[in-house]
């Protein structure tokens, strides 16, 4: 009992000083948070068992800031590498033994299952000297890691709301999936990945029609039994991660579907990501969507025929502007085609819900700013870029369909 109760308290005290740091990359705090850590190996174990106590409460900290799962894991790749990232990963399975599963929403539960967020190690007391043998390092480097997370984590900053807490209490989840939803978003999920993989264009094709069918069916129904049940129904926010190279590229892409689907993407550089506003519908339409026009982008990019400017950063950056450009107006032109054709009395609940989008969006952020256009420099990239947007698999036959 002697030695868990000093082993707790100088784990504790050991973490507060890194943490303490005037920067998260300050080496000093670190260094020496490791060397206390390490300097009884005969106590490895009880540290290994104190310390992701203490992480609990770090990480716990991250979700009052209004962090998720995913967003903590991004943050810690963009700014260190696949090791620290590994134990990110695992100091969030860990905290979220702390819960039960009805305590998640939707969302949270499916980037835990993305993250692989799962307590591989057995007991508490082994995962350090686990994590150690996993990727090959000491002690001293494993401990370092581990203060080097925990750091950049206390320096996160605080973000908007977008869904509740681990284990908050609501009495009503107005963004809770309709019944059935679960299992049909994962056989959108399985279309899209067959389109982006198939080598045959009629396939992919007929893939993707049938997975934008699905979306645009559910996010109809949606919007007419929210209307016609009187169910007060308000927008929701997701976060999507926009990582380098040529974030700004990718971030047009996610804005041309974010608005083709009736909702509203905001960028955040500084943290690598876009917060989407829309009905619950439509921000799995817009994820699933984006995700699969950037695969099929990077594969058309990646197979643009080998010159000397095609491998240029100038040539890449030109192709992702000229395939979101053209991009935006495919899915705008396919919406308006969409809206025309339901009946007349869609389009008040239409408005209602786009105006609603817009006031969740002042809300959540009140001094956005538009930024500057991007300029393309590359002919060749742009043209490659139209030419891969308009082979692009958006659905030929009933396109994107929307509320």
């Amino acid at each position: 009992m002697g030695d868990n109760q000093h082993v707790r308290e100088m784990v504790t005290r050991a973490v507060q000083q890194a943490l303490e740091a005037e920067s998260h990359r300050t080496v000093p705090a670190r260094d020496e948070a490791a060397s206390q850590l390490v300097a009884h190996p005969p106590l490895w174990p009880l540290v290994s068992q104190a310390a992701l106590v203490r992480t609990d409460e770090e990480v716990a900290s991250l979700w009052a800031r209004n962090w998720r799962p995913a967003d903590a894991v991004r943050a810690v790749r963009r700014a260190w590498q696949a090791t620290e990232t590994a134990m990110a990963v695992d100091l969030i399975a860990a905290e979220a033994r702390r819960y039960p599963a009805a305590a998640f929403d939707r969302r949270w539960h499916e980037q835990l299952r993305e993250l692989d967020a799962s307590v591989w190690w057995g007991r508490d007391r082994d995962y350090l000297a686990a994590f150690a043998q996993r990727h090959r390092l000491d002690r001293f480097a494993t401990a370092s890691k581990l203060i080097a997370v925990l750091q950049l984590w206390r320096w996160l900053p605080r973000l908007g709301p977008v869904g509740p807490l681990p284990g908050q209490e609501q009495a009503v989840d107005l963004s809770a999936p309709l019944p059935g939803e679960p299992k049909m978003l994962g056989r959108i999920r399985a279309l899209l990945a067959k389109a982006e993989s198939t080598d045959f264009p009629e396939e992919a094709e007929a893939l993707s029609a049938k997975a934008q069918e699905l979306m645009a069916r559910h996010s109809i129904d949606a919007a007419l039994l929210s209307a016609r049940s009187g169910r007060a129904e308000t927008p929701a926010a997701i976060r999507i991660g926009i990582d380098n190279p040529y974030e700004q590229p990718k971030a047009l892409l996610l804005d041309a579907v974010a608005t083709a689907n009736r909702c509203r993407a905001v960028w955040d550089k500084h943290n690598g990501h876009c917060t989407v506003v829309g009905f619950d519908p439509d921000l799995d339409a817009v994820e699933l969507l984006y995700t699969s026009l950037l695969v099929q982008a990077t594969t058309a990019m990646n197979h643009a025929p080998v010159q000397h400017r095609s491998r240029t950063r100038a040539f890449r950056k030109s192709f992702l502007i000229a395939y979101a450009e053209r991009i935006r107006h495919r899915l705008t032109a396919a919406a308006r085609s969409v809206v025309a054709a339901e009946p007349a009395d869609l389009l008040p609940v239409l408005a209602s819900r786009d105006a609603a989008v817009a006031d969740e969006t002042r809300k959540l952020f009140p001094r956005t700013r538009t930024g500057r256009a991007l300029r393309a420099d590359d002919p060749l990239g742009w043209a490659h870029g139209l030419a891969a947007a308009d082979a692009a698999n958006l659905g030929t036959s009933r396109q994107l369909r929307h509320p």
